[in-house]
């Protein structure tokens, strides 16, 4: 970083689990400054720019507080499943530099053109997405991490079976939520049309540390997995025993019965 070059801002925001992008396009492309690309959308302001994706994320390079402020109320007319509270990543860049580089949230650009932004806001927004992924998943495992404590103290989970099915839903719905979108933690199909921004998106993505980050995110899809199997196995023990108790029952019924038979 050197003092001659001016420092601007760059946040990155998920608002919402995604955005009705065929009508959000046909929307922001009417105000002819927006450019369309494949799942993304460039809003061209004076000072900078914004970068719409699909799957709920807006990167604002150096763009003032009331212009984000004014494209978030729009894209929230559009947004499927909104965040109550809405990730942020903030990060400082300056432009005329050497080489492409990022150190201590801080990125160096060669030049400010809106494709080498969308390259790097490509790895942005795959990182904050996948920091929503994260915080889902630690929320759902933290959450009923004392089902399986219960099964090592007790031997049983103590849910009825109502409880249990809704926890179970609970769990495959977080699972089923990632899982859909997990091919959004990939290289987007942006860079085969465009391979000669690919290394400018790798360096971010690395810095980033999206693919070790994601490969721990699966490890937590498969205690989540996990801990499905074990409540099935609850349900069906405790399906069983409900069968078991009725059996009881009907043979102790027919037990009373023939005694009451014999005595009369």
């Amino acid at each position: 970083m050197t003092n001659d070059r001016p420092i601007m801002h760059c946040l990155t925001v998920c608002l919402a689990q995604s955005f009705d992008f065929p009508a959000l396009r046909e929307k922001m492309l009417m105000s002819g400054r927006v450019k369309a690309f494949r799942n993304a959308l460039v809003v061209d302001y004076k000072s900078g720019c914004s970068i719409v994706f699909a799957y709920g994320v807006a990167v604002h390079w150096n763009v003032s507080l009331d212009e984000q402020r004014n494209l978030h109320d729009l894209l929230l007319d559009f947004a499927i499943k909104p965040d109550a509270e809405p990730q942020e990543d903030n990060f400082s860049y300056e432009t005329n530099s050497e080489k492409y580089r990022i150190q201590s949230d801080h990125i160096e650009l060669i030049d400010a053109d809106q494709m080498v932004l969308l390259a790097v806001s490509h790895a942005m927004a795959q990182s904050i997405k996948l920091a929503a992924f994260e915080s889902h998943a630690i929320n759902t495992i933290r959450e009923t991490s004392h089902l399986p404590e219960s099964l090592a103290r007790e031997g049983k989970i103590q849910l009825g079976r109502k409880a249990t099915a809704m926890i179970r839903g609970q769990l495959f719905l977080t699972k089923s939520d990632i899982i859909l979108n997990y091919d959004l933690l990939d290289t987007p199909e942006f860079f085969w049309e465009h391979p000669e921004y690919q290394s400018i998106y790798s360096m971010a993505a690395n810095y980033l540390e999206i693919q070790p980050r994601t490969e721990v995110l699966s490890k937590k899809l498969e205690t989540i997995h996990e801990l499905l199997e074990m409540l099935a196995d609850e349900q069906k023990h405790q399906h069983s025993s409900f069968l078991e108790w009725i059996i009881i029952y009907l043979i102790a019924v027919e037990i009373v019965m023939s005694l009451v038979d014999r005595v009369f």
